[in-house]
């Protein structure tokens, strides 16, 4: 448990000094935003507490401030703790069995938006395969008002956040979450003849051997299932590609996330099936983190 931070009932700007004064040193910008955030969710509210503002922190409150404290002393994510994640401007609930959404991933969903544009579909459907929180399939949606969606995902507990996130997003009556594996379990009420305009996924790409060199965050708290890609990082994409060249129209794409380096073996196993690579798109850190694909 971190040490009682002083006591200032009218000054945040001290007591968030002294919090972030305890928090691991991943850079101090990062530091302070943990503390403002970290006392947010000691006082019980959402929005982070900045240090200009006055407070009152009762005996009660420092206590979960400390135990606060000291789980993110263990390395457990702010998200986890707050229980949701915001991605693409939405608030995303996540549980153990879901990815937490990051920023990176923003890629795949302004390339989906983009395509949209462009697309004369007056009700593009699209298909989210491994979907977790379904915040890819959900930031397209609601940006995108005539589309509709399905997301796919083996593990039931994230099959159940994803209908929750969609509820709580005002989503749906657009968008249905199913368990399956791949696609198993799509109606074709979802699907044009059982087809799809875009189909989109983040799959588990990280080679078993590379999982435990990840940083604590993800190795300690994501979900493995949503991880291990296999020996090579390459066995989703080898089961998903025959599945969406099977899945999208004629005149449909794909839009995959894929890890640091996979863009040529990726592109192989696609290119075996009759999807042909359109683009690469970058992440935040000029990565190449999205492929786009289309039929030959």
């Amino acid at each position: 448990m971190g040490r009682k931070p002083p006591h200032d009932q009218h000054a945040a700007a001290t007591l968030l000094a002294a919090i972030a004064d305890q928090l691991p040193d991943n850079g101090l910008d990062d530091r302070r935003r943990d503390a403002r955030l970290l006392l947010a969710m000691a006082l019980e509210r959402d929005e982070a507490v900045l240090p200009h503002e006055e407070i009152t922190v009762t005996p009660k409150q420092h206590q979960a401030l400390n135990t606060l404290i000291a789980r993110r002393q263990q390395g457990e994510p702010i998200s986890r703790m707050r229980g949701w994640r915001e991605f693409y401007s939405l608030n995303f609930k996540m549980n153990p069995a879901t990815l937490d959404p990051r920023a990176d991933s923003e890629v795949v969903v302004d390339q989906v938006l983009a395509y949209l544009k462009t697309v004369d579909s007056a009700r593009p459907r699209l298909l989210d395969m491994g979907t977790g929180t379904g915040c890819l399939l959900l930031a397209s949606l609601n940006n995108h008002p005539n589309a509709i969606g399905v997301g796919v995902d083996v593990q039931p507990d994230a099959v159940v956040m994803a209908n929750q996130n969609a509820h709580s997003l005002g989503l749906s009556d657009r968008a249905e979450f199913f368990v399956s594996s791949w696609d198993s379990a799509i109606g074709d009420q979802w699907a044009a003849e059982g087809q799809f305009d875009v189909i989109i996924s983040n799959p588990p790409y990280i080679p078993s051997h590379d999982l435990l060199t990840l940083m604590d965050e993800v190795k300690n708290y994501d979900p493995p299932l949503a991880l291990d890609g296999g020996a090579d990082g390459l066995e989703a994409w080898r089961a998903l590609a025959p599945v969406m060249a099977r899945r999208l129209r004629d005149d449909g794409v794909v839009f995959v996330e894929i890890g640091q380096g996979q863009d040529d073996a990726v592109t192989a196993i696609f290119k075996d099936v009759g999807l042909n690579l359109v683009a690469k798109y970058p992440d935040l850190s000029g990565v190449n983190r999205c492929l786009q694909f289309n039929k030959d």
